[in-house]
């Protein structure tokens, strides 16, 4: 049994995390923890600025976080200090927020995901193989997310737009405006942002007289909450380092 503590617990995501942990046989909830306190929430959310202590009190073997990035950035050094695993969801991460997991890899392992849907390890997986099997092919990439979502494009198209650069080198074209060809090797990348849509990512290859779209579509949270559960349990117990959600699904076999 992993014991969990869930940071970023009153927002979207991590909420659901909460929800789902109670229907877990190989995982226990010891602290939902928020910036802002709510003990009138069920369980009830405590605050963050207490972290070390919950940590230590509770037992937590792992923090699965979807905060924000100033969040895990203050939590990182605590659960180091703590000997906590993290799990990390929380994207729109800058060099010097980047640098805190970098530091705490090195006590604790730490498993940061932009997407922690089944799925989307398997869009990867495809899209490198079709970049790969569609040379000179154009490739265009939208990505759809709620309307309140704070980083544009989402941490998931930034992944494809990795994994496509893996195969074939390119430039990225954020949005078209006015006159503007498409240039050779150029990746467009269109970001919408509407309504209470969980997450779509779309990549499409097209030439030769033919289109081949590749996509996925989360249609709820659980999704997600999920994914974040299967990655505590997995790295529970595991050496310091970093590591990363295709190691917890293995699309392509025994590593």
């Amino acid at each position: 049994m992993t014991t969990v503590a869930v940071l970023g617990a009153d927002g979207r995501t991590g909420g659901a995390v909460v929800e789902a942990i109670t229907d877990r046989h190989d995982a226990d909830l010891a602290a939902a923890v928020d910036a802002e306190p709510r003990p009138d929430a069920q369980p009830p959310i405590e605050a963050s600025d207490d972290l070390a202590t919950l940590l230590a009190d509770r037992g937590v073997d792992v923090l699965v976080d979807f905060s924000i990035p100033e969040a895990i950035a203050k939590a990182a050094p605590v659960c180091a200090e703590a000997g906590v695993a993290i799990v990390t969801g929380t994207t729109g991460l800058e060099a010097h927020h980047r640098a805190t997991l970098d530091a705490a890899s090195e006590s604790v392992p730490v498993l940061k995901a932009a997407n922690f849907a089944r799925g989307i390890q398997v869009l990867l997986q495809t899209v490198e193989t079709a970049v790969r099997g569609l040379p000179g092919y154009d490739i265009e990439l939208t990505e759809t997310h709620h309307n309140g979502k704070r980083d544009a494009p989402s941490g998931t198209a930034e992944t494809i737009l990795e994994t496509i650069d893996s195969e074939r080198a390119h430039e990225t074209v954020y949005g078209r405006e006015g006159i503007q060809p498409r240039e050779e090797d150029e990746v467009g990348v269109h970001v919408r942002r509407a309504g209470t849509i969980r997450g779509e990512h779309e990549v499409m290859l097209a030439d030769n007289d033919e289109v081949v779209s590749l996509a996925h579509r989360a249609e709820d949270r659980g999704v997600f909450a999920a994914g974040a559960l299967d990655a505590a349990a997995w790295i529970d117990g595991r050496d310091p380092g970093w590591y990363d959600f295709a190691d917890v699904v293995d699309v392509e076999g025994d590593r």
